[in-house]
């Protein structure tokens, strides 16, 4: 199981309400990836927002700085907003980021958290479905072809172009984000796509039938189990002691659960769900070591999982606490977790 971190580039939100310049946080998740390509973290993603509470908008030009900085980690988007982005120049985006990476980079491709990019990139909401299966037949047809003649809805129509550079080896690692859309999981498991499931509150345990659904699309369609991968995307912050770190985080974490839920009708978030969150039976990986060991490889024998990410910057945690949690994960977490799924 590959063991990773995914982050949306939360800028931290001081008492007064002042959010931090988004140039020094880019600068501080530049120094934050070399660390985790330092203690041997396998991947690492980026999202994709339109927010002034988030930093990153182009996912492809921080990870081609990443990929300068860096020596093996994989990097990649999480996700890229698919719907709203035109297929032909993400390819080529994250393909030269393959090259300059020696073959690490991947594109994650979702739907995103938000909406903003839709009117931003002249985009009808009526048409989110839509837009999203058109745009992905698409990204898949250019991964397999260099040479490609197709026609939409949604974009002008492509005759014998070639979209170049390519990917090393010609084939760029593309995953799909979902979360609890049966037909997103089966759209993906028929295309032989890898898929990132993001568990982000109540019993992961629910999740199960999804990812039984995405496991006999795919082997329905034929697709090789050998190249089958699957994996889970949950909010994640590690301490050297539990209390103390989950003591400094829920504020953060609590505070941004409240500016999203706002915006879309939730009541405030609570401490009991924070705690619900913590147990064995929640969605949080919020803790010391041994029990983020604990959880992990729970959510391993769960779901037969190939991939873990853990979504360490929910809120904006300061830069101190992301590079303790990071260290923590790959020094003692990861080598831990690995060990015991050799046995």
């Amino acid at each position: 199981m590959e063991l990773g971190i995914g982050m949306f580039g939360d800028l931290q939100v001081n008492a007064k309400g002042e959010i931090q310049p988004a140039k020094q946080r880019l600068q501080e998740i530049i120094e934050e990836i070399k660390l985790m390509d330092e203690v041997g973290l396998d991947f690492y993603g980026i999202g994709e927002h339109h927010r002034p509470d988030y930093a990153v908008s182009s996912p492809e030009i921080v990870l081609a700085a990443a990929a300068t900085v860096t020596k093996n980690i994989r990097l990649g988007s999480a996700v890229s907003v698919l719907s709203s982005s035109d297929p032909v120049k993400l390819y080529q985006n994250f393909a030269t980021i393959d090259l300059i990476s020696n073959g690490r980079a991947e594109l994650m491709a979702g739907r995103g958290s938000f909406i903003e990019s839709f009117p931003l990139f002249g985009y009808n909401l009526a048409d989110y479905d839509a837009l999203f299966e058109e745009k992905l037949d698409l990204l898949v047809k250019i991964n397999q072809n260099e040479t490609i003649t197709w026609k939409g809805k949604f974009r002008a129509e492509l005759n014998e172009q070639m979209v170049l550079p390519r990917a090393d080896h010609d084939h760029l690692n593309i995953w799909v984000a979902v979360g609890g859309t049966p037909a997103s999981v089966v759209r993906a498991g028929k295309l032989g796509l890898p898929v990132m499931f993001a568990i982000i509150g109540g019993n992961p345990a629910q999740f199960q039938p999804l990812f039984e659904y995405y496991k006999q699309a795919y082997e329905d369609n034929g697709h090789d189990m050998n190249n089958f991968k699957v994996g889970v995307h949950m909010h994640s912050f590690f301490g050297e002691n539990s209390q103390a770190v989950a003591d400094y985080y829920y504020p953060v974490y609590a505070a941004q659960m409240d500016r999203i839920g706002r915006s879309r009708g939730w009541p405030p978030f609570q401490k009991g769900q924070f705690d619900f969150g913590r147990s064995k039976h929640g969605a949080l990986i919020i803790g010391d070591v041994n029990e983020a060991i604990d959880k992990i490889l729970q959510m391993h024998e769960l779901f037969g999982l190939t991939r873990f990410s853990a979504h360490m910057d929910v809120g904006g945690p300061s830069h101190e606490h992301m590079m303790k949690s990071i260290e923590l994960y790959g020094t003692q977490i990861a080598p831990k977790v690995r060990e015991a799924l050799k046995k």
